[in-house]
């Protein structure tokens, strides 16, 4: 488990086991938080595991055996 202490203002709530929501007045600052959590786990191309936003789109890459 990854443990990380947000901001005082910054609210975040696990809106279900695989959603994480961070809400807060400064629309700065939450974009930062939420960047931030990111970082632990970005978005990798080939099984698209990983932290990503809920609009985001992560492209795909085709693995080793796909080539032949």
């Amino acid at each position: 488990p990854i443990v990380f202490a947000p901001p005082p203002e910054i609210n975040i709530a696990c809106e279900s086991p695989t959603m994480i929501a961070v809400s807060g007045v400064d629309k700065e600052l939450v974009g930062q938080v939420a960047a931030k959590i990111r970082e632990f786990r970005p978005p990798e191309p080939y099984k698209g595991k990983g932290i990503k936003y809920i609009d985001e789109v992560v492209r795909r890459k085709a693995g080793k055996t796909a080539g032949s």
